[in-house]
Formats: structure tokens, sequence, C-alpha cells
């Protein structure tokens, strides 16, 4: 599950979105304006548009956070996985050439 599905989730879940769009839809079909088809056709309207509404929140807080951490300047993941490999090849040829170099200075 990626970070914006679970803020998605959360923002439905904690903002009672599911319950209420099924409440208000069963309180118009019980008074009859509804029909029980066209009642279950705007639950499924009604919770797409809310679906939408909390992707287009999350991506925001998603790419709120993201330009934050890069203000901040925080490295990512990949920036410091590319780090890492960097030093290990820089630590690999120095030990090459210390091993070069103790060669050197015993042959002379």
């Amino acid at each position: 599950m990626t970070f914006n599905e679970m803020i998605n989730k959360a923002l439905m879940a904690g903002l009672g979105v599911p319950e209420k769009i099924n409440e208000i839809v069963d309180d118009l079909v019980k008074k009859g304006e509804l029909s029980e088809s066209q009642g279950a056709k705007l639950v499924k309207e009604w919770k797409n548009k809310a679906s939408k509404s909390g992707e287009d929140i999350s991506k925001g807080l998603s790419d709120l956070l993201h330009k934050t951490l890069e203000k901040m300047n925080i490295p990512t993941r990949d920036e410091v996985a590319k780090l890492e490999k960097k030093l290990t090849a820089l630590s690999a040829r120095v030990k090459k050439l210390e091993a070069h170099q103790a060669n050197k200075y015993i042959l002379q």
C-alpha cells in the first residue's frame, strides 16, 4: 500500500465518509425520494467522488511532504544507496592503491 493510499483510507475513515453516504441515501430511499437502484447508483457515484477527493488530498500532502524534506536537504534512500556504492568502490580502490604502494616499498 502506497503512502497516498494510506492517507486516503485514513482520511475517508476518519471523516466517516462511507457511513455518512450510506446514511443519507438510506434516508432518501426510506422517504421514497429514491428507489433502491437509484440509491445504490448514487452511493457508488458519491463514494467515487469522495475517493477522488481523498486521492487529491493525499497527493497534495505527499507532494508537500516531499518538498518539505527536499528543503530540509534530507537525502532520499536512493541518494544514500548511491553514496554507499560510491563509498564502497572508493574504499576498494584505496585499499588496492595502498597494497600497490606497500609492494612498491618492499621491492625497493
